[in-house]
């Protein structure tokens, strides 16, 4: 390798730990100079002590300052500084940082006695630094670190009320640890283990005493993992007999002690279990859960550990997550590391040798980080089941061949002896394994033999104990503790065996021990947090700009474009304007007179009408505000016409400008004047009889009939009228889709997204039409849009899932989901509550109009009343503003008390929304946790109210609106969805859905069979029919589409569309000659709707039978509504000729003809009419 290729290594970088002063160190003295805290020594009095610190980091001592005079109610200036070399040629020194704290430990220093040689020390107080901020780039951090006292030290004097003795401490370094590439690429991992809930039941507070190991691979580099390993679990008693301490703990504390073992400021968070990411999140497992953490015993941690991960690391982390989202955390128990003083292994003694680093009832919780590849996400927690651990098991569920289960025993053996300097020994050799292995099994031979005899013994000897008997000796309990250290001993050697995985006679491998974490349910909860996400979020800002980049919005109003020609219009316009204003005072003033003198006008009656007007002007001020309204416009063409914006200098070319200006502005007045005026008045425009709601049902129609270029038509006419209305684009954009003209719609689309850049449903459907271009970049950005347009859009979220299941982008699908889940429980929670407000409301107006009868009646009977009794009524559920009875206060009624006394027995069965309201068996939780009340004040619960379940599931949702819209690509792929969803299934709805999607694509077989599926499900269903008459109908059935048209309108309850069900049945009607029948359901159709269609039913039926007159009306209401429909011409043409009216029906029979009237029946019947009465054709 040259020298060119030799990679430049980073010189070392100094941290520096400042400690700048201490203040509140009140120190008691006592008269003799003895202190409480130093035993028999002796001092001198006074009130000045000296004091020492020293600074650690893990096991290495950095320094130690001089000593410093502390005086009372005075700061002591230490200023001293300790350095930390920070070497980069170990890529796991910045992990090593961002984990280990920089220990102070305060020490004070005795004054010497007589004869004493050597100064003696008193330890006061230690605090921790955190040197995380260095890690994350900064050069330089303050802090103010309480000093926690030590065991014995006279700070713990201080009362709690009182100032807390404080340090202020300054890290910094000359450059930041962290390059520019590794800031941007690098990511910091945070795990935190919190608590293990629900152990099996054989492991108990008393006897022998175990410590707990938690363990989980990390990629500290690109092609390596290290077991993190959590070595400090205790077993706890539930949290009534002790509360939980939720401060987060050191990972390596180094020679922290007391209270400095917590990381300051670092707390456990309160989610909520509805925001968690584990299991045990269902109905079914709260009450569990609630049980677990509150009544039985618990393994706590509550330690933080932090991991830096470099680019390659990180890329490898989210890699692994990629291909197998589910990443190991093994859980074990392991013997204290350390023998009693005193005593030699055996019985009745402490460990055995060979029991160190030995692993038992070995768990494995399999945590789904694939949350952690969600875009933004940075943070997971939950509670996540415990699995015995197996071999077979690792492999199934997280493709790895074994655990770090031996290497992490051992490691966490180590740092509970602190026998190692490093927290990642090296593994033994394979020779020194074997040896290891067959010591083990001897040591555990010997140990089954002596529990065999020691078990005999016993039962010769029973010792009496329990509930009645009296407590064993010591000598008792330790034979106890060896019996059941022997017994695990032994289990944990059958524990070890089954580890391996290996299969004995073709059966799965068992693991005892671990199989009681499943027996007890166990789970453990941790968190895991990222100080950047693996998968970064688009910010809507960035998606907005995209959205824009490919669809441009289009401006609120057009550019006005300044120039010569523009400042020309804009005069002719103001002289229009005020031309019309003059108009319209002439007219106010002698229109009257106009109109009653009927003899010729003379020269002199009009020159004194326009002097008359004149001064009606001048004198009102009009004639000023006119000449004002053309100022502007006569401004604007000298700029731009003339290009004259400066003064004249020369005031002969002033006027000769003048002129010019005046004989170019008068001719311009006279071509305005043409223009605008004419000599008659022109007939204002009629305002359109159908508005853009009318136009949209009669597309709708007109597309339900199959008559698309009639449906184009008023789509279209829609656009023309309001062309920046984004819905009308929308429309005909679904319209389009539906006719499988993609270009057209992806324009319509488009139009509708730059009228409205925030149009939830055009960014969809342009998503939707970019997928099935296989744009899914694109479609991907639109997608997102909609989601930030609408964050709690359902259906946004939702359409986001389908298109990555598209993609086969699973966990993007994954996440869309689960968040669209999320905003239906909270739909249908907002509803239910919104339901009970109701109730409340009528049930308080209800009682305040009975109490109000109960007073008017007492009042009628005056001092005669009888004693009223009270009102006992059943409770109501239970709201914010109503406290829960009390069962032993006795005011409750019978029924109350049954009620209640029912829903305690039946508490498997019936679940809260929130697990916290659910009583202990002994002790009920107030409003902290920790907080026990005794039994004797616990109120029996009220009736709890069942979660609320939403109406439908997220897909069917979904699925209505692709339906309405047309896009039949991912109503497929949703149907497929709410077949297999736990809240959908095949369902009538299901059912109903797949049909309207098969009437859509004509596929009317398998419509057809889907509704028989439906209406096996629900046989009243008015939609099943509905559609079922649809099918039989475009099938020509129409015997059947008749029968099922009758019994959708038989219902009591409407089916969704029932305008095409009355068009449908009333023509059938007309074609079995039931005219009466066909003339009242068109009445019902025009009724509900009216259209052209709807009252030309209506007419065709009145003439069949003879009702000349109101078929008349009927096909002038249906031409007013359309009047380009050549079958109501011809009909109308045939009223006429039955009405003797020879002129208008033949006019109605030239516009017949002029639109291309194509019913050959119709147009031979008029033929025929015309022959018969003699007229009506022009061609006669």
């Amino acid at each position: 390798m040259t020298e060119v290729d030799v990679p430049q290594t980073r010189p070392p970088e100094p941290l520096s730990i400042h400690i700048v002063k201490a203040s509140n160190l009140k120190l008691t003295k006592i008269d003799n100079g003895q202190r409480p805290s130093s035993g028999t020594s002796k001092g001198t009095k006074g009130d000045n002590v000296q004091i020492t610190v020293k600074v650690e980091f893990g096991e290495k001592v950095l320094g130690e300052s001089p000593k410093v005079d502390c005086v009372p109610d005075t700061p002591a200036e230490i200023d001293y500084t300790a350095t930390l070399n920070c070497s980069f040629e170990d890529p796991l020194v910045l992990d090593e940082i961002s984990y280990k704290p920089v220990v102070l430990t305060v020490t004070e220093v005795l004054p010497k006695e007589k004869k004493q040689k050597e100064e003696k020390t008193a330890q006061l107080g230690q605090c921790t630094v955190d040197l995380l901020p260095l890690v994350k780039g900064a050069t330089k951090h303050h802090y103010n670190l309480v000093i926690n006292p030590l065991p014995g030290s006279p700070l713990e004097t201080i009362p709690p009320e009182g100032p807390k003795p404080e340090m202020e401490v300054v890290i910094s370094v000359q450059e930041s640890l962290l390059e520019g590439t590794q800031i941007d690429q690098g990511n910091l991992m945070t795990l935190t283990i919190e608590s293990l809930y629900s152990p099996p039941e054989s492991w108990t507070m008393t006897g022998s005493q175990y410590a707990y190991a938690a363990a989980l691979p990390i990629p500290m580099s690109a092609d390596k993992e290290t077991p993190v390993v959590f070595a400090n679990g205790a077993l706890k008693p539930s949290i009534d007999k002790e509360p939980p301490n939720r401060q987060k703990k050191w990972a390596v504390p180094g020679s922290a002690q007391g209270n400095s073992i917590y990381i300051p400021e670092s707390f456990l968070p309160p989610d909520n279990i509805d925001d968690e990411d584990g299991e045990f999140k269902s109905k079914d497992d709260r009450e569990h859960r609630h049980t677990a953490e509150t009544e039985k015993l618990r393994v706590t941690w509550n330690t933080e550990r932090r991991c830096y991960l470099d680019s390659l690391a990180t890329k490898s982390f989210q890699d692994k997550i990629a291909k197998c989202r589910y990443w190991p955390v093994e859980v074990m128990r392991l013997p204290q590391p350390a023998a009693a003083k005193g005593k030699k292994p055996g019985l009745g003694g402490g460990k055995f040798k060979d029991d160190e680093g030995s692993i038992s009832y070995h768990g494995v919780a399999f945590v789904n980080l694939a949350p952690l590849l969600y875009p933004g996400v940075k943070r997971i927690r939950g509670a996540y089941k415990v699995h015995a651990y197996t071999d077979h098991a690792m492999h199934e569920k997280t493709k790895r061949k074994t655990g770090f289960g031996e290497e992490a025993g051992k490691i966490a053996f180590n740092i509970l002896n602190r026998n190692s300097a490093s927290p990642f020994p090296k593994k033994a050799g394979k020779e020194g394994g074997e040896k290891k292995e067959k010591e083990v099994k001897k040591g555990h031979s010997e140990k089954a033999q002596r529990s065999m005899s020691i078990a005999q013994h016993q039962q010769a000897n029973p010792t009496p104990g329990g509930p009645g008997g009296q407590a064993p000796t010591e000598r008792d309990g330790s034979v106890k503790s060896d019996i059941l250290s022997i017994h695990s001993i032994i289990q944990a050697s059958q524990t070890i065996k089954s580890d391996t995985g290996s299969e004995m006679e073709g059966q799965p491998p068992v693991n005892v021990e671990g199989q009681q974490y499943v027996d007890a349910k166990a789970y453990v909860m941790l968190e895991i947090s990222l100080t950047r996400p693996l998968i970064p979020k688009r910010p809507p800002e960035e998606l907005a700009r995209r959205v824009a980049e490919y669809i441009p919005p289009r401006p609120l109003f057009p550019k006005r474009t300044d120039g010569a020609q523009r400042a020309v219009e804009d005069f002719h316009n103001q002289v229009g304007s005020v031309a019309n204003l003059i108009l319209d005072e002439f007219r106010d003033q002698f229109g009257d007179l106009l109109k009653v003198d009927d003899e010729p006008q003379t020269v002199e009656a009009m020159e004194s009408r326009r002097q008359k007007l004149i001064y009606e002007l001048n004198s009102s001020g009009k004639y000023f505000a006119f000449k004002e309204q053309l100022k502007y416009a006569v401004v604007k063409i000298v700029r731009e016409k003339y290009l004259k914006t400066s003064a004249f200098e020369d005031r002969q070319e002033l006027q000769t400008f003048l002129s010019e200006l005046y004989v170019y502005l008068i001719d311009q007045m006279h071509v305005a004047l043409g223009k605008f005026l004419a000599l008659e008045d022109q007939a204002p425009i009629p305002k359109p009889l159908t508005d853009s709601a009318q136009l949209k049902h009669f597309a709708r129609e007109a597309e339900v009939n199959g008559n698309y270029e009639l449906a184009t038509k008023y789509y279209q006419e829609r656009i023309a009228r309001n062309r920046n209305d984004p819905s009308h684009w929308f429309d005909y954009g679904t319209f389009c889709l539906y006719i499988n003209d993609i270009t057209k719609a992806e324009e319509c689309f488009k139009e509708c997204i730059a009228i409205d850049q925030k149009h939830l449903q055009g960014l969809l459907l342009y998503g939707v039409v970019c997928t099935l271009s296989e744009r899914n970049e694109a479609a991907e950005t639109f997608f997102e849009a909609a989601t930030c347009v609408d964050p709690k859009s359902i259906l946004a979220w939702t359409m986001l899932g389908l298109f990555y299941d598209a993609v086969n982008n699973e966990i993007g699908a994954e996440m869309a989901y689960l968040e669209a889940n999320k905003l239906n429980q909270a739909a249908a929670v907002a509803e239910a509550k919104a339901l009970r407000e109701d109730d409340v409301t009528k049930e308080r107006l209800a009682r305040g109009e009975h109490e109000s009868e109960d007073k008017e009646v007492d009042h009628d009977q005056g001092g005669l009343a009888p004693p009223s009794v009270p009102d006992i009524k059943q409770p109501s559920p239970p709201s914010s503003d109503k406290p829960p009875t009390s069962a032993r206060s006795g005011k409750g009624s019978v029924s109350d008390t049954r009620r209640m006394s029912a829903s305690k027995r039946s508490g498997s069965k019936i679940k809260t929304e929130s697990s916290t309201s659910r009583p202990g068996s002994h002790y009920k939780m107030g409003s902290q946790r920790g907080t026990p009340q005794p039994a004797e004040e616990t109120e029996e619960p009220p009736i709890r109210e069942p979660t609320p379940v939403p109406r439908c599931s997220i897909y069917m949702q979904t699925i209505e609106w692709l339906i309405e819209v047309k896009a039949v690509p991912f109503t497929e792929r949703a149907l497929a969805h709410e077949l297999l969803s736990p809240m959908g299934g095949p369902t009538s709805g299901y059912h109903i859905n797949y049909a309207r999607l098969k009437l859509q694509k004509k596929e009317y077989k398998e419509a057809e069979n889907s509704l028989d599926e439906a209406l096996q499900f629900d046989y009243q269903n008015p939609d099943a029919w509905a559609l079922m008459g649809h099918v039989k109908y475009m099938t020509n059935d129409v015997e059947a589409s008749r029968d099922c048209y009758e019994r959708t309108i038989s219902f009591t309850s409407d089916a969704a569309e029932m305008h095409s069900i009355y068009l449908r049945l009333a023509s059938i009607y007309l074609q079995e000659e039931k005219f009466s029948n066909a003339k009242n359901t068109f009445l019902m159709a025009c009724k509900r709707s009216p259209s052209c269609v709807s009252w030309l039913g209506v007419g065709i039926a009145c003439y069949r039978l003879g009702e000349l007159a109101e078929s008349e009306d009927a096909l002038s209401e249906a031409n007013i509504l359309n009047n380009t429909d050549p079958e109501v011409w011809g009909y109308l043409s045939l009223v006429c000729l039955k009405t003797g009216r020879q002129l208008e029906a033949e006019q109605a029979y030239k516009y017949a003809l002029k639109l291309n009237l194509s019913d050959y029946d119709l147009l031979t019947e008029i033929q025929h009419v015309q022959q018969d009465v003699g007229f009506g054709n022009p061609e006669f």
